[in-house]
């Protein structure tokens, strides 16, 4: 089960990078009240058929895992976001991509845990593969405002290969960074 926000956001992108997308771009809204996250790929995308069976927990096309039965992902995302007032949606052609949109609404009392922003950034721009991720985060909250944008090949050229310890130590550092600036902001 998922346990925060950002949980959800690592599967979405997590199934873009298995998907084969050469480009995924990453946004993320928080707001006073809101978190909205935009993940859309240029992936294999999904049939209509299948864009029709993704929401089905006892639907998976047996061949990402193939020893799985069910496609849980989705489905969780779609009873978590219900839960709290928030909305999702979910675009995809075949053989063009997948673009899914999800918020939450963050004062409803069962919203989960926004989860460790940076860390997650991390892991989804060192997820293995041949990939261009663009991720912007935004905060607007109280009149205050702040962004930042994290480009993974610009990241990569500038740090050095995210197989090497050291390129991963500077990039966490980097993301923790921003997310501190945006603290400022929040406090």
């Amino acid at each position: 089960m998922h346990a925060s926000l950002c949980d959800f956001l690592s599967d979405i992108v997590q199934n873009a990078v298995e998907s084969g997308a050469d480009f995924i771009r990453v946004v993320l809204d928080e707001g006073d009240t809101t978190f909205t996250c935009t993940v859309e790929d240029t992936g294999k995308g999904m049939s209509e058929a299948v864009l029709k069976r993704v929401t089905d927990p006892f639907y998976t096309d047996g061949v990402k895992h193939a020893k799985r039965k069910v496609g849980l992902g989705i489905p969780f995302l779609i009873q978590a976001v219900e839960a709290v007032s928030g909305t999702f949606s979910l675009e995809s052609t075949e053989g063009k991509g997948t673009k899914v949109i999800f918020s939450f609404a963050l004062d409803h009392i069962d919203c989960p845990p926004k989860g460790d922003v940076a860390s997650t950034l991390l892991s989804m721009i060192s997820f293995p593969g041949s990939y261009h991720l663009v991720v912007r985060r935004t905060l607007s909250i109280g009149g205050g405002q702040d962004a930042y944008v994290g480009d993974r090949t610009g990241l990569e050229e500038l740090l050095g290969s995210f197989t090497d310890v050291g390129a991963l130590q500077l990039l966490r550092t980097y993301l923790q960074s921003q997310e501190a600036a945006m603290d400022e902001i929040r406090n």
